[in-house]
């Protein structure tokens, strides 16, 4: 059963240490689930792997982002472990192994297909059987960046700092994934969403329009949403933007999400 989220209007938080593991279909590799659409392709939420499990072959046909919590995993192209953002691309293909206990915070953008006739159990929302082809086998399947060795750069908003760790150069769509970091007692003015913002937050506490969250929560603000973000002891967050926003009281600060 999925935990159902402490929310006011348009702003929600699920707690995933709360948030029952339901089954995924593929032996050794259950989900904490925060939203799928399995028409669409699209997740949010928590991947567990056993040791030697695999996730099949399969082509991404839009972004995919994993943040490694805990674990590594490998594909042909080497390890990604704890504390790196993975990002596959569209047309990423590969076959996916967890030699130990790995734990995800993933995201999912888009449908995965899986070889045709060979009936295998899928792990991924929205797939679906096709022949794959790899059209550009040069190019490596991951993008995996070290989180914390990106510059922490300062924002416009005393005690706010910010990672860029993907900017979707070159995906087709104009979105954001960043770390931000917040001192305690630090607040991001009131401001308006124009699109879909999800966090995942790391460690500390956030309150959406008083909205709380702790270490180990996923957020999700809805499009069109007035809100005011602030943590009492201090937060580090993954935020998923996919528009920028408006300051409510109007003046000219750069945008937080980086846009």
């Amino acid at each position: 059963m999925q935990t159902q989220p402490r929310s006011v209007p348009r702003v929600y938080a699920y707690d995933m240490l709360e948030a029952d593991w339901t089954d995924t279909g593929l032996a050794g590799l259950r989900q904490k689930i925060v939203r799928i659409d399995r028409e669409r392709g699209l997740f949010l939420g928590m991947l567990a792997f056993e040791p030697l499990t695999r996730t099949g072959l399969h082509q991404h046909q839009a972004t995919a982002i994993s943040y490694f919590l805990d674990g590594s995993l490998c594909d042909y192209s080497g390890f990604a472990s704890a504390g790196m953002a993975g990002i596959n691309l569209r047309g990423a293909t590969h076959d996916a192994i967890a030699y130990g206990r790995c734990l995800l915070a993933a995201r999912l953008e888009g449908p995965v297909i899986y070889p045709a006739g060979r009936g295998q159990a899928t792990v991924h929302a929205g797939a679906r059987p096709a022949e794959i082809v790899n059209r550009a086998p040069e190019v490596m399947p991951d993008i995996n960046v070290p989180v914390d060795a990106l510059p922490a750069l300062a924002t416009a908003v005393a005690g706010v700092t910010r990672r860029l760790v993907f900017d979707y150069a070159g995906t087709g769509t104009d979105r954001r994934l960043v770390q931000l970091s917040l001192l305690p007692g630090a607040r991001l003015p009131a401001h308006v969403t124009s699109a879909l913002v999800e966090f995942f937050l790391l460690g500390g506490d956030l309150q959406v329009n008083g909205v709380w969250a702790g270490g180990g929560s996923f957020m999700v603000i809805e499009p069109g949403t007035e809100v005011d973000i602030t943590s009492a002891y201090g937060a580090r967050f993954l935020a998923w933007a996919e528009g920028p926003v408006a300051w409510a009281d109007g003046k000219a600060r750069p945008d937080c999400y980086g846009f």
